[in-house]
């Protein structure tokens, strides 16, 4: 390995230092590194170094990087038809997906709205809500996120993301503590104007929160009872992160509204508002000009990506976030043990390490990167380390991650 980051890394950031917004990209003499290529769970550097990665590029590469069968469907599709008219002419691909993914989502009688990002999809869940209920106002917790668009901004919980366009989003949003079911009710029982709650089943940017059990089928009889939909937002827990399909199976409920994406496309951005069919159907026939579209809806080398990935996944991939949540459970026991840890906490492949700070964090992710693994914090302190790992990581490369982000912690 070469010094990290590496000369060719540190090069490359000039460009980004002249060029791009200087909000985007954090650089010190520490870090980035420039990503070059990547499979499974590696990923090469453009100096050479390889890494172990717990990130999944931000839980997108549950199938693994550059996965033969996702790639093979974009290279194929981008060959014959790269892109169509999602609202206008739609691509024949567009059709199959919609089938697929009505069959995969366990939505009953299931329609579909597909988009390319996980806040345009909780945006089309927010306008669904407001067509099916004749509402315009949200429920929502305290350190979640849905994204950073004006709309999800509206209804997110984590303040610093507000803060700056205070003026500008919306402000009515009843917040409540993650978790705490009694926070929920009192802060919406008797309500009668809210259009839906929107939820993660489990709080992934939060700080890898996961809720007792019970917790949302007691949001999905609140909901029920104020005339409100129950909004899941599984973007970060879907598609097999959490040992099963969607989280929310976990506690056997079905919401009304499912927004999916990230681990959807394997890499190629493509997401999706679901919703049964009656809720659905409470936006109007499209008499030719659709009332919430975009120019990529239905992207042809997006639906094949997704295809793709439920193929892996129905091929016997879902079940190994049991698998990996053995192996960090197990080694999270001694984790614990360290001065620094807070807790250790997860479900599946999606866990986080809670240290006493944001700069222990910082250190535990610089250290581990000189050590070849990638890390990322959440948290809205920044002070968990997460861990979402892919789903095809080997025993052994997950062994050796976390052996080494404890080293770090004992020393």
């Amino acid at each position: 390995m070469s010094e990290i980051p590496g000369p060719r890394s540190q090069a490359l950031m000039q460009p980004l230092r002249a060029h791009e917004s200087r909000n985007v990209t954090f650089i010190s003499p520490e870090f980035p590194i420039a990503w070059d290529h990547a499979s499974g769970a590696r990923v090469v550097d453009a100096d050479g170094n390889s890494y172990i990665d717990l990130t999944a590029a931000f839980g997108v590469a549950a199938v693994g990087h550059a996965n033969p069968r996702v790639a093979a469907a974009i290279a194929a599709q981008a060959a014959a038809l790269p892109h169509a008219m999602g609202d206008v002419h739609p691509a024949s691909i567009k059709a199959t997906l919609l089938e697929r993914l009505a069959a995969f989502s366990g939505i009953p009688d299931a329609k579909i709205f597909l988009s390319s990002t996980g806040a345009e999809a909780v945006e089309a869940a927010m306008k669904t809500a407001m067509m099916a209920t004749g509402r315009s106002r949200f429920a929502s917790c305290i350190g979640g996120y849905h994204g950073l668009s004006f709309g999800t901004l509206g209804i997110s919980g984590i303040e610093k993301f507000r803060q700056p366009f205070q003026h500008h989003i919306a402000s009515d949003t009843i917040r409540f503590a993650f978790g705490d079911l009694a926070a929920a009710q009192q802060a919406l029982r008797g309500t009668h104007d809210i259009a839906a709650i929107i939820v993660e089943p489990i709080q992934a940017r939060g700080g890898c929160i996961v809720p007792d059990d019970g917790y949302l089928q007691g949001l999905r009889s609140l909901c029920d009872e104020i005339g409100a939909m129950l909004i899941l937002d599984e973007i970060y827990t879907g598609f097999g992160r959490t040992g099963t399909r969607f989280a929310y199976s976990h506690e056997a409920i079905i919401p009304d509204v499912l927004c999916v994406g990230k681990a959807m496309g394997g890499g190629f951005p493509i997401a999706a508002t679901i919703a049964r069919k009656e809720i659905m159907d409470a936006w109007p026939r499209s008499d030719g000009e659709a009332l919430h579209t975009s120019t990529y809806l239905g992207n042809p080398m997006g639906c094949a990506a997704a295809l793709a990935v439920m193929d892996e996944l129905d091929a016997g991939l879902m079940q190994r976030g049991n698998a990996i949540a053995k192996i960090i459970s197990h080694a999270g026991v001694r984790i614990a043990s360290r001065r620094a840890v807070r807790a250790v906490r997860g479900r599946g492949a999606m866990w986080g390490i809670q240290l006493e700070s944001a700069a222990q964090v910082q250190a535990a992710m610089l250290a581990a990167m000189q050590r070849g693994v990638l890390l990322l914090p959440c948290g809205p302190q920044g002070d968990v380390i997460s861990l979402t790992p892919p789903l095809v990581i080997s025993d052994d490369d997950l062994h050796t991650a976390l052996m080494i982000i404890d080293d770090h912690l004992q020393a």
